[in-house]
């Protein structure tokens, strides 16, 4: 079962690399990509639960469509891209420190702060739920449609996860992406120690919102 009944899951509305001096960038300053990112976030549509207390009985849940613009659309966000919910780092550090670090975010002109991941609707809502996220908005990319638009999609079988996210951040403002946070060595079907934890981390990201020294990852070009 989908263990719905059991939790009320968050209402849903709608990397290393050498380190740099960077600021925010003007209009004449270059940002650091990652090789093949989009200039822009995908135009994908997502599949989310949401609570509806109209449909009443022990599960008023129902599934509507969530689009890209209904999220990041008219907004300077926090993307974040991770393998898997309920995953030790992150759910230990990474999450939980986004969460923890949202209103200082907000001082620095970020409207929202969301955590994707390639799983399912249920899963990410009950994610939401076990670490009593009250800012941080969860999306699901179960098809990873999000994800492979973005191209970084990876075959994570050797912890029989099948297809996943590889772990990154971007800062995007009106869909248009500002910044990328790529951890290093974008990998497949590597060991145990291939989920590099870094770049794309809240301390990292809000060092360069404050015009310090941070690491921006993986260093490549737009797409």
């Amino acid at each position: 079962t989908t263990g719905e009944k059991r939790a009320a899951p968050e209402e849903t509305t709608a990397a290393s690399a050498s380190k740099r001096r960077e600021t925010q960038p003007t209009s004449d300053q270059k940002t650091t990509m990652a090789s093949g990112l989009p200039k822009t976030l995908p135009a994908t549509n997502f599949r989310v639960r949401v609570r509806d207390e109209s449909i009443g009985g022990d599960n008023p849940f129902k599934w509507v469509t969530v689009t890209s613009d209904d999220y990041f659309k008219g907004k300077r966000v926090v993307l974040f891209s991770l393998p898997g919910a309920f995953t030790p780092t992150c759910s230990t550090y990474q999450l939980p420190n986004f969460e923890k670090n949202y209103d200082e975010f907000k001082k620095l002109g970020i409207d929202e702060i969301y955590c994707m991941s390639v799983n399912d609707s249920f899963v990410m809502n009950q994610w939401a739920k076990a670490q009593n996220l009250e800012h941080v908005k969860v999306i699901p990319d179960g098809s990873l449609a999000f994800t492979n638009a973005m191209g970084m999609n990876v075959q994570k079988d050797d912890h029989g996860f099948g297809q996943r996210s590889w772990r990154y951040a971007v800062i995007a403002k009106d869909m248009e992406i500002e910044q990328a946070f790529i951890e290093p060595g974008k990998c497949e079907n590597g060991s145990v120690d291939d989920d590099p934890y870094g770049a794309s981390s809240p301390e990292n990201i809000l060092k360069y919102l404050k015009g310090e020294d941070f690491d921006a990852g993986d260093p490549c070009k737009l797409r």
